[in-house]
């Protein structure tokens, strides 16, 4: 009966390796893939950050062009309003001339002048100061040389031939002026 025993015994252990290690290569396995199910999951999450990253730049980028384009509209609109206020300012010019500073007609001009400009300033538009300015190809564009006197007036803007204005800081059109020598 002791060599039934030991045999059993035996079986026994062999049954308990043989059990120990399909649990050791069972638990490897699932080691492994833990392991690669935790791969997968980082992946997918730097997938994710990166598509919501991606989002949020399209976002701020469609925001960026939808302001952009409210602006260029809004630059072209008052862009085509300059024509209006050169011709007021001309017309006050040779009302002055004809009518003298009370005339009627003279001061109707220059209140739907003042409005139209106090309108437009209100949206951004301001007025390059250019007479007896350094001549600057920043903001002027020189349509003509006069000969002057004063050594003092040499470089700079001696008339103003059209005004010039900037929108946001930006310019909008250059001031073309006449320039001493």
């Amino acid at each position: 009966m002791s060599i039934k025993k030991n045999k059993k015994e035996e079986a026994k252990e062999t049954v308990v390796e043989t059990a120990e290690e399909l649990l050791t290569k069972e638990n490897e396995g699932l080691k492994q893939e833990n392991e690669e199910l935790k791969k997968k999951v980082e992946e997918d999450k730097n997938d994710y950050l990166r598509l919501m990253a991606d989002f949020e730049n399209f976002r701020r980028h469609s925001a960026e062009d939808r302001l952009k384009l409210i602006s260029t509209a809004s630059a072209d609109l008052i862009k085509g309003m300059l024509p209006v206020l050169d011709d007021c300012e001309r017309a006050i010019k040779m009302l002055e001339q004809t009518e003298g500073e009370n005339s009627s007609s003279l001061e109707g001009v220059q209140l739907i002048f003042n409005k139209l400009l106090d309108y437009l300033k209100g949206k951004g538009l301001a007025m390059i100061e250019a007479k007896g300015a350094d001549f600057n190809t920043d903001f002027h564009e020189a349509v003509a040389q006069f000969p002057v006197q004063d050594e003092a007036m040499k470089g700079k803007v001696f008339d103003v031939a059209l005004t010039g204005y900037t929108l946001g800081g930006e310019i909008l059109r250059h001031a073309k002026v006449v320039v001493g020598i």
